[in-house]
């Protein structure tokens, strides 16, 4: 009878899923850049909120929460990034917080990625679940951001052309 070791494959790397996010994030960065300025900042459907308050959302949670796993010192959420109304600002922002993104994610061990922490000091979970939330909202909200684009009579990025 063959015994094998409880060994654990690994399926893909942090670096490859950094780089599957960050084609999320330049996806995202060409949804914003679609959006003509008065749309992305009023035009909503069925109650949804504007797409630039989704996108503020978005710059609230990911750069922070990332800085916050790297270095350990907690802040609160804050989805009120001054930006003055202006589409340019924000993507700008959104290339500030790509950065962020890099510089922090390089300070993350590999094995930190199984531990428990509490972001923001209130969301629970493993630093893994955390990146996952803060991809997968990313791509509902870009969603939400598509579904406008497409009601302005604006076809929006191709979904699977993340780079």
């Amino acid at each position: 009878m063959e015994t094998t070791l409880n060994k654990s494959t690994q399926v893909i790397s942090t670096e490859e899923l950094l780089k599957h996010w960050q084609g999320h994030r330049a996806l995202t960065r060409r949804a914003i850049d679609a959006f003509p300025e008065k749309a992305f900042f009023n035009h909503t459907i069925g109650g949804m909120r504007p797409f630039s308050e989704m996108v503020m959302e978005l710059l609230g949670i990911a750069a922070p929460g990332l800085k916050e796993i790297a270095t350990g010192i907690t802040a609160p959420l804050n989805e009120n990034i001054e930006h003055g109304n202006q589409k340019a600002k924000i993507l700008e922002l959104w290339d500030s917080a790509t950065d962020e993104i890099n510089t922090y994610w390089s300070q993350i061990k590999e094995e930190q990625f199984q531990q428990t922490i509490k972001l923001f000091g209130q969301y629970e979970g493993t630093v893994w679940s955390s990146v996952f939330y803060f991809i997968d909202n990313e791509i509902h909200h870009r969603g939400q951001g598509y579904v406008y684009l497409r009601s302005l009579g604006i076809e929006p990025p191709a979904f699977y052309d993340r780079h």
